[in-house]
């Protein structure tokens, strides 16, 4: 599709930012004299769009002392995604999250789950608005596109979880406005919308509630996301959606037998209707959440709140673990074999990208967006073209998100 084939642009303030980035990080990754002209894989994928659905990399804003324009290193920082790294040409952009915990389904609950939002979206606005000239904020796919063409990195608002709106659905309007375009009605556990995929069955698929807001979905324009959601609700979804829908950060279920992770007869159904899964790093093993690692993961939904010394000693013993006690089990290979599979069954229309950076993603040679490269050098040895691989990295979620705007135009 024509949106996925502009080149990147660069802009004077951006290039200046990471130039010595570039050249220290990318140096070994040159050409010799004499070799083959071919484009490298680095190289084509930064001539790639390549936007990422599922970023919980908004728990990182408001740090004391942590600057999102930055470069970081992996070996001394959790975080796994800033715009220093972005800029250097491994992601242009995606959607940052604002996760909401499941909480009591009372009206208290709801009351400090939408104080919670509220706070998220604004967080998420204010720390882009520190940073004019590298991003903006996108809304529709054309905003998305002009970003890019003017050099910029590009991001745009989802919720995970619609816990907070409670039981008026008013208020996904007020998180339209907001810049909200992906949205999902549930997370780890049941609530008044649907039913979870890894919590008990209430609703036997979505609620009354929550088919009202399948419907109110289309009417505003945002595109629906089943992860996290049941097989039910998926498939009651699917039924119910006049515009197509995202699995915004989800695994092939052939891949790792578990109920986050979807199977190949719903991949074809998402597929028919025009959707798309956005690949994971999630859940292709069982997620080791013992001891210490269970521990820091807890500590980190309050690292915004920790002093730069905190900060620092959660990220080392964080980074410690990696080495010997993985969030994951499975390897970089595994994943390559299930994203092959996905894209298999699938087709290469409708196939994306979701890794869940800074929520829990990252395996063994694909820990941060710095390893996206990789990824695009492993479908180019596939066999798959340069026009594939831009429909899998940006062109399908933007079609989605055209498709999902001329609804509410309608």
């Amino acid at each position: 599709m024509e949106q996925t084939t502009i080149r990147k642009g660069t802009s004077r303030i951006v290039r200046s930012i990471v130039v010595a980035l570039v050249v220290t990080t990318l140096a070994g990754c040159a050409t010799s004299q004499g070799s083959d002209p071919q484009p490298s894989a680095d190289e084509i994928h930064r001539d790639l769009l390549v936007l990422d659905a599922h970023m919980d990399t908004a728990i990182n804003f408001g740090r004391e002392c942590w600057d999102f324009s930055e470069a970081h290193p992996l070996e001394s920082e959790i975080a796994q995604v800033d715009l220093g790294r972005m800029a250097a040409g491994n992601l242009d952009g995606g959607f940052f999250v604002i996760f909401t915990s499941q909480g009591p389904l009372t009206a208290e609950g709801y009351r400090a789950a939408l104080e919670h939002a509220r706070q998220r979206s604004d967080t998420i606005d204010r720390e882009l608005a520190k940073f004019p000239e590298m991003v903006g904020l996108a809304t529709t796919a054309a905003e998305a596109e002009a970003l890019n063409a003017q050099g910029k990195l590009i991001a745009f608002k989802s919720i995970e979880n619609s816990y907070p709106i409670g039981d008026d659905l008013s208020l996904m309007r007020e998180f339209y406005e907001a810049g909200v375009r992906m949205a999902g009605p549930v997370h780890g556990g049941t609530n008044q919308l649907a039913d979870s995929s890894t919590d008990d069955v209430r609703w036997n698929g979505l609620s009354p509630l929550g088919k009202e807001w399948v419907g109110e979905m289309n009417r505003l324009g945002i595109i629906i996301d089943a992860s996290h959601s049941s097989d039910a609700v998926l498939d009651q979804m699917l039924a119910l959606s006049k515009a197509p829908i995202i699995l915004s950060h989800s695994s092939p279920r052939s891949a790792y037998d578990h109920p986050r992770n979807i199977d190949d007869n719903r991949i074809r159904a998402i597929a028919a209707k025009g959707g798309a899964v956005c690949m994971s790093s999630i859940f292709l093993s069982e997620l080791d959440l013992s001891g210490e690692r269970g521990e820091l993961f807890d500590r980190y939904d309050s690292i915004a709140q920790m002093s730069p010394a905190e900060q620092r000693e959660l990220s080392r013993r964080w980074r410690a673990l990696d080495a010997t006690q993985p969030l994951w089990g499975s390897s970089f290979d595994q994943y390559v074999e299930a994203l092959l599979h996905l894209i298999d069954v699938a087709g290469v229309d409708h196939v994306c990208f979701g890794t869940d950076w800074d929520g829990g993603g990252g395996i063994d040679g694909l820990m941060d967006i710095t390893d996206l490269p990789a990824v695009t050098a492993r479908l180019i040895d596939a066999g798959y073209s340069r026009e594939d691989i831009a429909k899998m990295t940006s062109g399908n979620v933007l079609r989605i998100l055209r498709a999902v705007e001329a609804m509410r135009e309608r």
